[in-house]
């Protein structure tokens, strides 16, 4: 929006510059004779040519693309730099013609200045990401410097899931969290979604993130602006930032977990630590469980125990709603969790 206005304020103001160059010449034209002169049609010519040549320059900075663009300097400077430069560029062409008169000089710097200025602002507007260019490269925040392993990047999920937040609270989790400008970003596009769930699931994430960011919090979070240009995905930012920094991420995705892995990456995975905090169940311990729902298996029944771990047992589907006592037969660790398979003994209430 903003763009297209500046494209048309540019093309208007190049036909008017246009004008005043074409009636600058008919007028010395006249002055010295010339009477023949049609000063309207000339003057027709001087807008046409002035708009012209803004359409080349709009051309023109369409192949600037945002590669080229991130290797120059931020926004701000780039259009007092674009401005400085035309009107240097415009003092060194009048300096050839010392003994021109004021007005032409003025048409010669006004013309340079307004071309050299409309690619600065284009740059700045069209280029700079939502003014994220500009702020990473004028204000590089300093990522902070610990002991080995004290650095953890912070993945979106680990946000929303919330459980981190008790977890630093404990103080098992110490040192710095960094939370890449990426992923804060993603995090509010989830809590503007028109879904209500996903919706809510953001805005818990952000919750999450301004309860961590407590100075009576045990850890230090800091928001980085580093982002890797070349990698389009978050989890493959996160992974190759991680490797830049030397940090750990801390996440709860498995796939992110096994790219991670692959990559060399240390990850803290928080379904992991909830796992091995999870009491050990041994085969042929008695336990007690509400059975809520059927197996998938003839004859079986499900239940869960407090900390979540599902219970399949065997000799219970007729059982639904009932507190029945179970004999375990085995534990299987998946990557989803602990699943508990036991048979049914008699019921309990």
């Amino acid at each position: 929006m903003v763009v297209n206005a500046l494209r048309s304020v540019f093309v208007i103001a190049s036909g008017i510059m246009g004008y005043l160059w074409a009636n600058y010449f008919v007028e010395a034209s006249v002055l010295q004779g010339n009477e023949a002169v049609n000063e309207l049609l000339w003057k027709g010519v001087g807008v046409g040519i002035g708009a012209v040549v803004a359409v080349l320059v709009l051309l023109a900075v369409r192949f600037i693309t945002q590669e080229i663009y991130e290797r120059l300097a931020p926004a701000v400077v780039a259009v007092v730099i674009a401005i400085l430069l035309g009107f240097t560029v415009s003092q060194y062409m009048l300096y050839w013609f010392p003994k021109a008169d004021t007005t032409l000089k003025v048409f010669v710097a006004v013309s340079v200045v307004l071309m050299f200025g409309y690619v600065g602002i284009y740059l700045a507007l069209s280029r700079a990401s939502n003014w994220t260019s500009l702020v990473q490269a004028v204000q590089k925040r300093s990522v902070p410097v610990g002991g080995a392993g004290s650095l953890k990047l912070v993945d979106t999920s680990v946000l929303i899931d919330g459980r981190i937040s008790d977890i630093c609270a404990s103080g098992f989790i110490e040192g710095s969290l960094l939370v890449p400008r990426f992923v804060l970003k993603e995090l509010q596009n989830i809590a503007d979604s028109a879904e209500v769930l996903r919706r809510a699931k953001g805005r818990r994430g952000l919750d999450i993130l301004k309860d961590l960011q407590d100075p009576k919090s045990m850890v230090v979070v800091v928001i980085i602006e580093e982002d890797p240009v070349d990698v389009r995905e978050v989890d493959g930012k996160l992974v190759k930032l991680a490797k830049q920094l030397g940090a750990k991420v801390l996440t709860n995705d498995f796939n992110l977990n096994k790219v991670a892995q692959i990559e060399g990456v240390s990850v803290l995975n928080i379904n992991d630590l909830a796992n091995a905090l999870k009491p050990a169940v041994l085969p042929d311990e008695q336990i007690e469980v509400k059975l809520i729902k059927e197996g998938k298996e003839p004859n079986q029944g499900v239940g869960y125990l407090d900390d979540g771990t599902m219970i399949v047992v065997d000799g219970g589907r007729h059982y639904m709603g009932k507190t029945v006592a179970a004999v375990v037969t085995s534990v299987l660790q998946t990557a989803a969790g602990r699943m508990i398979f036991a048979r049914y003994t008699g019921v309990i209430q």
